[in-house]
């Protein structure tokens, strides 16, 4: 069985935390960052998810080694980019439980599948209800998070062509070949090195929400 819960009003503010010290950290360390983005079910006012905060830290393709040694100095661990192109995950510091943060490349299909699942769900009252209902129930039976993930994938998909995404590229972000949590912890490999993480089956970098 997988938490999820109704929408809380607290999300929001809990993310403007975060981006406010991101903001910070990464502007004393001279990184240049396009935009630091709430993304996942918790981004999508009135739609129930997985208690955790997901956030995109949204830089250049020059910039993500800088942009990483920076969370690396907030105390997070690099976890690569587990299986989705051009996103690296990390792990949080136990200060910031309950939450996920990436470093993203600027105009990488990974994140633009972020994005749109946001904003339909925000605009598309009808897609978000019935996410929501679908949701709920494959997280009552789901054995695991890779099983939850796979029993949304269906009306997520219908979510990404109704936010104009191509066959194409629905196909390539469906084919991203994440790690399933049972072949966890492995080692990831950071922009420049190699970190073996034994707690990272905790998270789920897979599913948002």
């Amino acid at each position: 069985m997988i938490t999820v819960v109704d929408y809380d009003p607290a999300w929001p503010p809990r993310f403007e935390v975060l981006r406010q010290e991101y903001a910070r950290a990464m502007a004393a360390a001279d990184v240049p960052v396009v935009a630091i983005e709430h993304v996942g079910s918790t981004s999508v006012p009135g739609l129930a998810a997985k208690p955790v905060i997901d956030c995109d830290i949204i830089v250049a393709p020059a910039d993500v080694e800088a942009a990483s040694a920076v969370l690396v100095g907030l105390g997070f661990r690099p976890l690569g980019e587990l299986g989705i192109p051009r996103r690296w995950a990390f792990k949080e510091p136990a200060r910031l439980a309950g939450t996920n943060t990436y470093v993203i490349v600027e105009g990488a299909l990974s994140l633009r599948n972020h994005l749109c699942v946001r904003d339909v769900l925000r605009s598309n009252a009808a897609l978000r209800e019935e996410y929501a209902a679908v949701k709920l129930r494959v997280a009552a039976t789901a054995a695991n998070i890779d099983e939850y993930g796979r029993g949304k994938n269906a009306t997520i998909q219908r979510i990404l062509a109704a936010g104009g995404m191509n066959d194409a590229e629905r196909a390539s972000i469906d084919a991203n070949l994440v790690p399933s949590h049972e072949t966890l912890p492995r080692s990831y490999g950071s922009p420049s090195e190699q970190y073996d993480d034994k707690q990272s089956a905790e998270k789920d970098h897979r599913d948002h929400g």
